[in-house]
């Protein structure tokens, strides 16, 4: 299947990557011509600005948007929807507002173009490991794009459903048409508040841990090692995840993190999920104390700061700024 890809940056060039290896033809463009013309040297087709990378697609296109949330994402957007015409699709993978989907959906439906919002999760590792996609849209424009989102997807994983029952859909298989237009942003979004609250559980822990040492009984100081504890408790232990994996990663290459400032970024969806929660009179105790100690990192940096930091920069490639920048 064809398909073009704008922003070929951590994530979007390494979604390229993975439908080329799997047969697809991908028509790329990036604001840097060296990111472009990269990606022309491993078999896509590269474009110099929007009009020729549309120029290039039969119809009916499908364009698929890698960029941050924001300003840069609406306008690539509103760009497209002069540019491409009714039957065509564009595809939203980054972490956008999924009410900002909503209008965009509306915007776009009146020229007869479809938004498919794409929550994509899997960060730097997803060219080897696949993505796992939580999708909105309608449901004949989704259909088409199947292809895509199956090639992307991590495939079977062997994991039993919870309840033991027979599968169904294709959650198994690491994507998902969670429903309208929004509703695969809005999924993402709440994933993301989540794994805020999984993040900062890791990083006070270890902490603790660190803390140890200079323990206030003398009998309970303990020279502990946690690189070690990060390697046992993945191997068996209930708290196992793939966070603890990049964990375990990064205090092996370096046990006092020394390399990260304690900056921690939020990149939106955690405050999203927490007005959300607000909005809707849900408690949020823990997803929203995970956002607040993101907030404190920046002004008062903490070990368990570093490892938040450390996290960030396993599973996605983020480089937090110096402290107070």
């Amino acid at each position: 299947m064809q398909i073009g890809i704008i922003g070929l940056g951590r994530m979007g060039g390494n979604i390229a990557r993975r439908l080329m290896a799997h047969g697809h033809s991908c028509v790329v463009f990036d604001a840097k011509p060296a990111a472009t013309a990269e990606l022309a040297k491993e078999g896509a087709a590269g474009a110099s600005d929007l009009a020729q990378l549309v120029k290039q697609l039969q119809k009916p296109r499908s364009v698929w948007v890698m960029l941050p949330a924001g300003e840069i994402t609406e306008k690539t957007i509103v760009d497209l929807s002069r540019l491409l015409q009714a039957g065509d699709a564009v595809i939203d993978g980054g972490n956008t507002y999924y009410r900002d989907d909503i209008r965009r959906a509306q915007m776009l439906r009146g020229n007869g173009i479809d938004l498919i919002d794409v929550g994509t999760s899997g960060g730097v590792w997803g060219l080897e490991r696949g993505y796992c996609m939580m999708i909105g849209g309608d449901d004949a424009a989704v259909q088409r794009l199947d292809p895509i989102f199956s090639t992307l997807a991590p495939g079977k994983s062997g994991i039993p459903p919870a309840d033991g029952r027979a599968p169904g859909g294709t959650a198994e298989l690491g994507y998902l048409h969670c429903g309208p237009s929004g509703a695969g942003h809005f999924v993402k979004m709440v994933h993301n508040g989540i794994e805020y609250g999984l993040m900062e559980a890791y990083a006070e822990g270890f902490d603790i841990l660190r803390h140890a040492a200079g323990s206030a009984r003398e009998d309970e100081r303990y020279s502990l090692d946690l690189p070690e504890i990060a390697e046992l408790w993945r191997r068996g232990s209930v708290i196992g995840s793939w966070l603890l994996d990049l964990t375990a990663s990064a205090l092996a290459e370096d046990p006092e993190l020394a390399r990260y400032t304690g900056y921690v970024e939020d990149s939106g969806e955690g405050r999203w999920t927490v007005i959300n929660a607000i909005e809707n009179g849900v408690p949020a105790d823990v997803l929203a104390s995970a956002l607040y100690a993101r907030l404190r990192s920046r002004d008062e940096a903490l070990f368990a700061d570093k490892l938040l930091s450390a996290m960030r920069n396993k599973f996605g490639g983020h480089v937090e700024p110096k402290h107070g920048g």
